[in-house]
């Protein structure tokens, strides 16, 4: 059994210690949502659902899925079931016998007794294919009079806050253990834009001017270390996840200390950032920053439930988008407004705001992953591709492109079929089309700005937008 876990009783008071995976499956399949327009997530618990897992001997450790670490599901991967292997994971006992990978239908098995798999996670982007899309990037760009934004000169307007945000953070983690305390220092001092906080900085002191505000209230700053708390926390699990030994330059937790002491950061950090949000003693932010840990799970869940869907539609990707990035960014802004005590019509327009610029930034994420080096990334080239994680750029591709269906229903099994699908979302104009979803949400987010005072606050969250949309430029 893995170590007990840590529990903010005031988030979820009903929580039982185990939730049916299969029940919270039930929820996620990327066939039952496909005609949904909601933007907001729907909530997935059943506290009462019983479990009915199967015990078996599977991979040693506490390594378990992130949503277990987000307070809703409990126990080590033993008690799931689950076996991790290269790809996926799968599933034991008589629950996985009769379905397999997450989300997998029958015909997706189709290939696998005919190629074995090549167990592929990069490959290289051909030369000529990137650097046609990117001579076009630069030939546009030379149009453009603008000079390239500098993130600093954005975060300028709120650099005293920072400064005070980053002593804070080493201090408020605590120190009653000291192994987490390191781990928590280990990341702290890896630095980072601190983009989240910053939102939460430049929102707070733009609505707080329309409320009258002098200052920004303890709560604000609050907020802001509690929102990087949580991004931080979501970081160390995600480096356990993806097996990542480097973020920002420095070693990762759990190459460091072991997946055990990263997992349990993880947690500890999650714990730290609940008791403090507690503390704010606001029930509508106590609610609306609660449900974005449990929307990390819920993205965590609906992405391992669609890996090489060739089916899946633009509005469940944008969904699954939402969990795991734009939530915490939309969130944050409008806990902001909250605090500067402004109007709900104007709180709304800051949320609208966050949404559709993490959906922007995801969407950018995601085109880099494909335009970029390996080197420039700091990870191999197209990783979601070759781990089965369709994003939009191939999702618009499949829908000119045969071909790449026929390979990604094979799993990238022969040789050289990775880069095949590579050169064929280029060909097809993914890239483009992905540019141009980014652009859309961009502007969305720059229109719910309307409402705020024209200052170097406004400025600097309209540059957000566009500082997006230039790493893609």
């Amino acid at each position: 059994m893995g170590p007990a876990p840590l529990c903010p009783c005031f988030l979820f008071p009903s929580l039982e210690p185990s939730i049916h995976l299969k029940h919270l499956l039930s929820h996620v399949s990327p066939h039952d949502n496909k005609n949904q327009s909601r933007t907001l997530p729907v909530d997935l618990m059943d506290p009462l659902q019983k479990p009915s897992l199967h015990r078996k001997e599977s991979v040693s450790g506490c390594l378990r899925y992130k949503c277990v670490s987000m307070f809703l599901i409990w126990g080590s991967i033993e008690d799931l079931g689950l076996v991790g292997f290269r790809g996926g994971i799968s599933l034991v006992g008589s629950w996985g016998r009769k379905y397999g990978r997450w989300g997998r239908r029958p015909e997706r098995l189709l290939c696998r007794g005919k190629v074995a798999r090549s167990g592929v996670c990069s490959a290289q982007i051909p030369d000529t294919v990137r650097n046609d899309v990117l001579d076009a990037a630069t030939l546009e760009n030379k149009s453009k009079s603008s000079s390239p934004i500098s993130i600093s000169s954005l975060l300028d307007a709120v650099a005293d806050d920072l400064k005070t945000l980053n002593k804070n953070l080493k201090t408020i983690v605590g120190t009653e253990n000291q192994v987490l305390a390191s781990a928590a220092e280990q990341i702290f001092g890896a630095g980072g834009k601190r983009l989240r906080p910053a939102l939460v900085f430049l929102v707070s002191r733009a609505t707080a001017k329309l409320a009258g505000l002098r200052d920004l209230t303890p709560q604000h700053r609050r907020l802001a270390e509690i929102i990087e708390m949580i991004h931080t926390a979501s970081l160390i699990h995600d480096d356990v996840l993806d097996d990542s030994g480097m973020r920002r330059g420095k070693e990762t937790i759990h190459q460091m200390y072991g997946t055990r002491v990263a997992v349990l950061a993880g947690d500890f950090m999650f714990a730290q950032s609940s008791w403090y949000l507690a503390n704010l003693e606001n029930l509508e932010v106590i609610k609306l920053i609660s449900q974005v840990i449990k929307d990390f799970a819920s993205g965590e869940i609906k992405q391992a439930s669609s890996l090489f869907d060739c089916d899946l539609p633009l509005d469940e990707y944008l969904l699954k988008s939402y969990y795991k990035t734009a939530s915490l960014i939309s969130a944050s802004t409008k806990a902001a407004a909250i605090f500067s005590g402004v109007s709900e019509t104007i709180c709304e327009q800051m949320f609208d705001y966050g949404k559709n610029l993490g959906l922007s930034f995801q969407v950018v994420d995601d085109i880099l992953d494909f335009t970029q080096s390996a080197e420039q990334l700091g990870k191999p080239a197209a990783t979601d591709l070759a781990k089965g994680n369709l994003t939009a750029p191939v999702i618009f591709a499949l829908e000119k492109e045969p071909k790449l269906r026929e390979i990604i229903d094979c799993e990238f099994g022969e040789a050289g079929s990775l880069d095949d699908a590579i050169d064929l979302v280029f060909k097809s104009g993914g890239i483009e089309r992905a540019r141009d979803l980014a652009k859309e949400k961009a502007d969305l987010a720059i229109s719910k700005l309307q409402c705020l005072p024209q200052d170097e606050f406004r400025s600097s969250l309209e540059g957000m937008v566009k500082y997006n949309l230039e790493r893609i430029d």
